[in-house]
């Protein structure tokens, strides 16, 4: 109890850190910021087609939890999945990722699903983004800031390697062991997952990743043209801006975290202004892919949509 407790005391301190850093930032660059302009000017088509890669993404990603699920020995249709992942992933935009995992273990059971299922490909989904982000960011990082060198391009591919080596230790028991005395009491059991299918659901994570990081391209394409960052430089502020919203347990939906180490690693190469604007934009398209998504089945509340659940990834 009180390891848990100085891990989450880490999570917030660390959290404020980069919070702290991002307005200490913004203050002391702030006469840049009002001197910088920046134009808007919205192209309708790139914003359809972010919004789009960002709804590829998703559907990658739900794909790879029912498939999770499936393996446990239950029977889920990609519709149905589509139902329970998204209408949980309304509830990342609460405190706390455990609800994530609760959320969607109840709306699958609904659905007829056995919770243990729901809940290992869950937790394994989510160990699966973190580890799959860690590879991502270690791959792009030293192309898209043209710095570090050889150095920085080993260093990240040892990271990758010890993340591909985490990810793979989903299959021992003992590891789900140890996961499963760290879980409040009265969850059901997790079981192994197939190595195979750990690291399948690895590659589909990185895909997404990688979506994500286009989608933020044709984003700035569709609202400031004139500060568009390269594709490799987009995946890496992103997804490196996304792990620390996952790691930040008591930020809803990673809100402050994430945005701060965003503004953190594209104010340099683009500028103050217009790395805040893209923030902001990519927290909206995000939000909006949400609530887009899974509006059709909250209208519905048909079957397992018949009560509010939480998310499946933040």
């Amino acid at each position: 109890m009180l390891r848990r407790s100085w891990w989450r005391a880490t999570q917030v301190v660390l959290a404020l850190v980069v919070i702290g850093l991002a307005v200490r930032h913004l203050t002391r660059n702030w006469a840049e910021f009002r001197a910088q302009e920046v134009q808007v000017v919205v192209q309708p088509l790139w914003l359809l087609v972010a919004l789009l890669t960002v709804v590829a993404a998703f559907a990658m990603l739900i794909e790879a939890w029912r498939r999770l699920v499936v393996s446990q020995e239950e029977r889920l249709a990609f519709l149905p999945a589509a139902r329970i992942w998204l209408v949980a992933n309304l509830g990342k935009y609460l405190p706390g990722k455990v609800w994530s995992i609760a959320g969607a273990a109840v709306l699958a059971e609904r659905a007829g699903v056995g919770r243990t299922a729901a809940v290992t490909a869950a937790l394994v989904l989510q160990a699966l983004a973190f580890g799959s982000g860690v590879i991502v960011v270690a791959l792009t990082a030293p192309r898209g800031f043209h710095w570090g060198g050889p150095l920085l391009a080993t260093g990240g591919a040892v990271l990758g390697v010890v993340a591909i080596g985490g990810v793979t230790l989903l299959s021992a028991p003992r590891v789900l062991a140890w996961v499963q005395r760290r879980l409040p009491a009265g969850w059901p059991a997790i079981r192994p997952v197939t190595p195979r299918l750990v690291l399948a659901g690895l590659a589909v994570n990185a895909v997404a990743w990688i979506a994500y990081g286009a989608a933020l391209v044709m984003l700035a394409k569709g609202l400031m043209p004139a500060a568009v960052p390269g594709f490799t430089l987009a995946t890496t502020v992103f997804t490196a801006s996304y792990l620390v919203g996952l790691v930040a347990v008591f930020a809803p939906a990673g809100f402050g975290p994430r945005e701060s180490m965003f503004i953190l690693l594209l104010s340099g190469p683009l500028g103050l202004k217009p790395a805040v604007g893209l923030a902001a934009a990519s927290r909206i398209l995000l939000t909006l892919v949400d609530l887009i998504l899974a509006l059709p089945f909250l209208i519905r509340r048909r079957g397992d949509t018949t009560a509010p659940a939480q998310g499946t990834r933040p």
